[in-house]
């Protein structure tokens, strides 16, 4: 930072010392990057470069910007590639920068609202669920939308106070995670989200929720449960795999890394996808019943995302609703700022339609 947080005075000190640390070490910077909400101005660059050792052309300006996305197309402004490259003893060429200032530029002339309600047991850490939130955010932006995430933590959600609760949300996502708490509350506002015909996401827990919630009242399986919550629910939709069985003392049932899906015709992710088979990547335990796959496909949820074997369950939806698809893998874990994820863009789209 070459800027006194405050003062709005740019000063070198904070540079200087820095790089007498790093010179204490054996370590002599060939880049300097330089935080600041202003310009720097010749002089101070002089000043940096005298007083550091430095070459002037490799203090590279950093300023403050609007959105993170923007600092890619400031520093190669600043000609940092051509510096690296030199310094790295590369080819020096133009980087294609195009989709990423498309990017940033519907970033920032996005004219619609909308607001995500994320319902989850870890909300007061709001970087727990980071890649959700990132994932909202490329497919607003790729819609010319701002989206506002509503922080909704499950453990004080009820079906008394879930229409208090969500009645702001234009969409609702039900992440992952582990454990028995707080899942009543995410089971209410799967609850909510079918009733009220309110686009909804389920991502892995999620979707294992909407499923719990599906045979409780639509299927009529009350105590209806996964075994990870319920060891003696009767109904148990969400359970460990008959060939899972023989490996749980090992700890080798947890299904991890990128697995491949056949997905339904005439399906809502179909439709998104645009795509016969995808990879997802996936990190859980516990699995679709197959017990009770003619049950769901009977009383109208559609199993549109299958392994290709057809032995496993990724994908659930539900026909009838503008947008209520859960899915047992991640898709946050491959949305990408200029390629957001298809069932994000699915969700937003919905919740957009609604308004």
């Amino acid at each position: 930072m070459v800027e006194i947080p405050g003062s709005g005075e740019l000063k070198s000190k904070p540079v200087q010392h820095s790089v007498r640390e790093l010179n204490s070490l054996g370590i002599q910077p060939d880049v300097l990057v330089c935080r600041s909400t202003q310009p720097l101005t010749e002089e101070i660059k002089n000043k940096i470069a005298l007083l550091c050792d430095i070459d002037k052309r490799a203090i590279i300006e950093n300023l403050t910007a609007g959105s993170i996305y923007e600092v890619p197309l400031l520093l190669e402004k600043e000609g940092f590639t051509d510096i690296v490259c030199e310094k790295l003893h590369l080819p020096i060429s133009t980087p294609d920068l195009v989709k990423w200032t498309t990017m940033v530029e519907k970033i920032k002339n996005a004219y619609k609202k909308v607001k995500i309600a994320l319902v989850g047991k870890y909300t007061e850490l709001h970087d727990a669920y980071l890649s959700v939130g990132e994932s909202i955010f490329h497919a607003a932006s790729a819609l010319d939308a701002k989206a506002d995430i509503i922080w909704v933590n499950s453990e004080e959600l009820s079906e008394e106070n879930v229409s208090e609760k969500l009645k702001e949300a234009d969409g609702i996502i039900i992440p992952g995670g582990f454990g028995v708490r707080g899942i009543e509350g995410m089971v209410a506002a799967a609850k909510y989200a079918r009733e009220k015909n309110l686009p909804c996401l389920g991502i892995c827990l999620g979707m294992q929720i909407m499923v719990i919630e599906y045979a409780r009242n639509v299927l009529g399986y009350a105590d209806a449960n996964s075994t990870e919550f319920d060891e003696t629910t009767t109904h148990p939709v969400i359970d460990f795999l008959p060939e899972q069985v023989n490996i749980i003392a090992k700890g080798a049932t947890m299904r991890l890394g990128s697995y491949p899906c056949t997905l339904q015709k005439d399906s809502i992710v179909k439709s998104l996808y645009n795509k016969d088979v995808i990879n997802e990547r996936h990190r859980h335990r516990y699995e679709f019943n197959n017990i009770y796959r003619q049950d769901f496909i009977n009383g109208g949820l559609k199993l549109s995302g299958l392994s290709p074997n057809k032995t496993l369950v990724e994908i659930v939806e539900l026909p009838t609703n503008r947008y209520y698809v859960g899915s047992q893998f991640h898709p946050e874990f491959k949305s990408r700022p200029t390629k957001p994820h298809p069932l994000f863009t699915g969700l937003i789209m919905s919740s957009l339609e609604g308004k």
